[in-house]
């Protein structure tokens, strides 16, 4: 179990420490109903979603007509499992696929099936793999590795006698990406050693072909992988699209059935339309926009702001650390955690910016992501420079708060009386 930067440790299946506003996932949902009630005042059309997700439901007028369950997919099904196919690099003959509800749907599904307990499972990413991996290991009772990186996957390997899954994440939470010749040298080491290797290919499905000219994903050689609908080109909904070998994909949908965690039928025709639409320059074009709010926030964060090739980050431990510096305290209140989320409220409330953070329950992470934004959203809100300029504002403004920890349970939690009433 790791430790922050301030000495908090993080607490189980997660990289970050819980604080004492944000002490649980049934906190986190209270934070996401109050920034709700913010939304519900704006209106929706006024706010600015950069979450750098998307999270709509591209129905057609004529696709509602036969919104059921049974009807939907019988007209719908065999077109999207070519569209699926064609996506995701794999062959009629040798695969199938299965919509879920969520990428962790598929997640646990394929652990559920593939995966007895005491069983070994190595995740492999360029530094960690998802909470959602994790949880699924630990849930089907499994001894899980994490590794970072091909020499750290290698040593893992060679300490276990026989492994059931390796779990590979191309593109990783952090946004590092591991390189081909690392992902081919994995697929081989765990194919030798009798493993079965899973990718969550959440993001990297799109980004890995469109952005790095690497493979889609079944043409990595894996058994089995999936994908968010909702990142990086895909327009939603956040489903999980899980691809692979027939006779895997077979198990695991019907586990996911069993479980259900399978995607409502009636809405294979969203899945429809956001393959249809997907085009690598869109990708592209996110990047871009992204990189162009990276230039400006440069100049004023410095060496605290982390830039992969697709998003620009500022580590949970150094929003803490500016927003103290700026607020003149040499004793930190609240968690890095706390403090990512408290910014990110800032932003919601005094400007209608929507990140990433209010979009996972519990967040798969503590750090501020920028990434993937729509450059027509980014040109409504007034351009990369104001968003720069907003996010420095409301740093110092985050300073200024923390000599008043209290007024940060407020901002996270609403008024005692709001608390009171959802309690």
């Amino acid at each position: 179990m790791g430790m922050d930067r301030f000495g908090n440790q993080h607490a189980p299946n997660l990289s970050y420490a819980r604080g004492a506003i944000l002490a649980s996932t049934a906190d986190d949902f209270r934070k996401l109903q109050h920034a709700w009630r913010l939304m519900r005042e704006r209106g929706p059309e006024s706010i600015f979603i950069f979450t750098g997700l998307e999270h709509s439901l591209p129905m057609q007028q004529e696709d509602l007509l036969f919104a059921d369950d049974e009807v939907g997919p019988s007209l719908h099904f065999e077109r999207l499992k070519a569209l699926a196919l064609e996506h995701l690099g794999g062959s009629a003959d040798e695969h199938d696929v299965a919509p879920f509800n969520r990428l962790t749907g598929a997640t646990m599904a394929t652990h559920l099936t593939l995966v007895k307990p005491g069983d070994a499972v190595i995740g492999v990413s360029a530094s960690h793999s998802h909470p959602s991996v994790i949880r699924a290991a630990n849930h089907v009772g499994s001894r899980f590795t994490d590794t970072a990186g091909l020499a750290a996957f290698k040593e893992a390997l060679q300490r276990e006698p026989k492994v059931a899954l390796v779990v590979l994440t191309r593109l990783a939470v952090t946004y590092d990406l591991l390189p081909l010749e690392s992902i081919a040298t994995i697929v081989r080491l765990a194919h030798a050693k009798g493993a079965l290797v899973y990718v969550d290919d959440a993001g990297g499905a799109r980004v890995g072909p469109a952005a790095f000219d690497q493979p889609r994903m079944l043409e990595l050689e894996v058994d089995v992988g999936a994908t968010g609908l909702d990142k990086y080109g895909t327009v939603g909904p956040r489903f999980g699209l899980l691809a692979g070998r027939k006779e895997l994909v077979e198990r695991i949908r019907a586990k996911g059935f069993e479980f259900g965690l399978e995607c409502r039928q009636m809405l294979y025709p969203a899945v429809v339309r956001t393959l249809e639409q997907y085009s690598p320059q869109r990708v592209r074009d996110l990047i871009a926009a992204t990189q162009r709010v990276s230039a400006e926030l440069r100049p004023m964060i410095g060496n605290r702001l982390r830039e992969t090739p697709t998003t620009a980050q500022i580590s949970a431990d150094d929003i803490l650390e500016i927003a103290m510096e700026r607020g003149e305290l040499k004793k930190a209140p609240i968690v890095p955690f706390e403090a990512t989320a408290a910014l990110c409220m800032l932003l919601l409330r005094d400007y209608n910016m929507l990140t990433v953070h209010f979009v996972g329950v519990p967040p798969g992470g503590a750090d501020l992501l920028i990434k993937f934004l729509p450059p027509e959203t980014l040109a409504r809100f007034g351009g990369p420079k104001k968003f720069a300029q907003t996010l420095d504002a409301s740093l110092t403004k985050l300073g200024k708060m923390l000599r008043k920890p209290e007024s940060v349970r407020e901002l996270l939690l609403g008024t005692n009386a709001e608390t009171a009433v959802r309690g």
